[in-house]
């Protein structure tokens, strides 16, 4: 999903959020190029909605990263400054909004246990090896018929 913004435009393909910055906005605030950050690296997304009169941004925090609170009202001036912040208008909020909620599911997935589903054990294959230690003489009948009864007990 790719998005653009008033100052860069946000990437992501599951494993990666890459921000690129291209032309004289990007150069005169925090510099051309690109940022990819691994999935695995984000600790939080900041969102401030655009409204009517001001723009809206969203930030990608990262474990370890150095961040400031901002002064009241003046987030959206700050984030222009964050090289994991990309700015964004009214109309451009939906795209973002969209960006926002992948991203999200993609970490909390990444914090779910992973679902186990316990080894249920093949009891017909149990009941014929059985069957075969019994014949080879290995078993005696009455180990045989304790063991097939543990075994259907189970069923």
């Amino acid at each position: 999903m790719e998005v653009k913004g008033h100052n860069g435009t946000v990437d992501f393909d599951g494993d990666f959020v890459t921000i690129r910055r291209t032309g004289f906005l990007a150069r005169a605030s925090i510099g051309k190029g690109e940022k990819r950050i691994p999935l695995g690296s984000i600790t939080a997304v900041q969102w401030k909605p655009a409204g009517a009169m001001m723009n809206g941004f969203i930030s990608f925090t990262l474990g370890g990263g150095n961040e400031t609170r901002s002064r009241f009202g003046s987030q959206t001036v700050d984030a222009t400054k964050d090289e994991n912040s990309v700015i964004f208008v009214k109309k451009q909020m939906p795209d973002f909004e969209a960006l926002r909620n992948e991203v999200e599911q993609a970490i909390a997935a990444r914090h779910r246990p992973a679902a186990q589903t316990p080894a249920t054990p093949d009891h017909l294959a149990q009941l014929k090896q059985l069957a075969e230690l019994r014949d080879a003489g290995i078993l005696s009948e009455e180990e045989f018929a304790i063991k097939k009864a543990e075994i259907l007990g189970r069923l």
